[in-house]
């Protein structure tokens, strides 16, 4: 069997999923821990040049599982097999019909891979170096998903300053639905300000987004596609995140007032459809003056701006800016997931089957995503 072949490194957990890992390089530095395979720090200079933290977290690593256990905010890991969501938690894959556990909405779909996914396994640190450091992950079946899989996920850091993530997962024996992504949640203001509290003043881009995966008062895709242009959806053009967040009701859900949307990526013609060439997202802070740009791979991005946060979770220490405790309030920080279409498993009319069916003879299902941090005006 293929995985007696597989070197024992790999074969066997981890002993502390809570280690920390810091990779750096010059204006940059970002910790991982095991479990998850999760990034819990990433600090990038502001204008002034003082180090900011601008990813979401918690101090103490343990109280990542503790959050997994009770309200599972996803903060910072890989989410799979399948991110997003599978209407029903049912899929076919050459004839062959998988349930998978449905843990969202009271049981009426599967998210970010069922009850325990990818975010809740103890991962294998397979290498580790100053810049890098490399996790991996054999999925045997979790979650009643077919078949064998082994992931490898490796985080860089590089002058620029840049951070690189490139998952690479292959099937081992079945045919199997892959779509992995990173689930960070960024505040590029860090909490330095009042303005920086949120991410309602960040202004974002995402140019080759004018159309979206219309979704149902779960969020599980209809089928249907839609257009941004005259919406509030429409970020085609530079657009402070909260100009029009009022008018985006019910987008994200039923009673839903925010951005919960699968937004699909039609790179220019001179582009091809995974070319990682252009920037696919553009987002900033007045407050620190950092910019992320972002270069993927994938053919869409998911965007959450954290409608449900209710300012229950403090900051981390490193994002303390005042006297009192800060609390993530409501549109405090926003998720990038870089991915393919939301449920394109069932919905093959989309020809997306080719970028998220993957069998022991293809090619390895690839996610590339490129963070790169500059200064506002520079």
């Amino acid at each position: 069997m293929l995985i007696a072949l597989l070197p024992a490194a790999i074969l066997t957990q981890c002993t502390d999923p809570l280690q920390k890992y810091t990779i750096t390089a010059p204006g940059i530095n970002a910790t991982f821990i095991p479990y998850g395979a999760r990034l819990t720090n990433l600090y990038v200079n502001d204008k002034n040049g003082d180090p900011q933290d601008v990813v979401l977290g918690y101090d103490n690593a343990s109280d990542y599982i503790r959050d997994d256990e009770t309200v599972h905010t996803y903060l910072g890991p890989i989410v799979g097999r399948y991110a997003n969501r599978i209407k029903n938690g049912t899929f076919t894959v050459q004839g062959v019909t998988s349930h998978i556990l449905q843990n969202d909405n009271m049981g009426h779909d599967t998210l970010h891979g069922g009850h325990i996914g990818y975010d809740r396994r103890n991962w294998t640190v397979v290498s580790a170096n100053t810049t890098s450091v490399t996790f991996s992950l054999l999925d045997q079946a979790y979650e009643g998903f077919p078949g064998t899989v082994i992931t490898f996920a490796t985080y860089t850091v590089s002058a620029g300053p840049t951070w690189t993530s490139r998952l690479v997962s292959i099937p081992l024996d079945k045919p199997t639905p892959i779509m992995l992504a990173n689930h960070v949640y960024w505040n590029l203001g860090a909490f330095v300000d009042t303005a920086g509290s949120t991410i309602l003043n960040h202004t974002l881009q995402m140019p080759y987004a004018a159309r979206y995966i219309e979704i149902d008062n779960i969020e599980v895709p209809t089928g249907a596609i839609g257009t941004v242009d005259g919406t509030a959806l429409d970020f085609t053009s530079p657009k402070q995140i909260g100009r029009d967040i009022e008018s985006a009701i019910n987008g994200c859900g039923y009673n839903c007032t925010g951005y919960d949307n699968a937004f699909i990526l039609d790179r220019p013609r001179y582009s091809s459809p995974e070319a990682t060439d252009l920037s696919m997202l553009t987002l900033s802070s007045e407050s620190t003056g950092i910019r992320l740009d972002i270069y993927t791979n994938q053919q869409s991005l998911q965007i959450y701006t954290c409608d449900n946060t209710d300012g229950t979770i403090p900051v981390k220490k490193s994002q303390q800016h005042g006297e009192n405790t800060t609390y993530v309030e409501q549109y405090g920080c926003i998720v990038i997931e870089t991915q393919q279409w939301i449920d394109g498993i069932n919905h093959l009319e989309w020809g997306q089957d080719q970028y998220q069916i993957y069998t022991v003879d293809s090619e390895p299902a690839v996610v590339f995503a490129r963070y790169d941090f500059s200064i506002l005006g520079q």
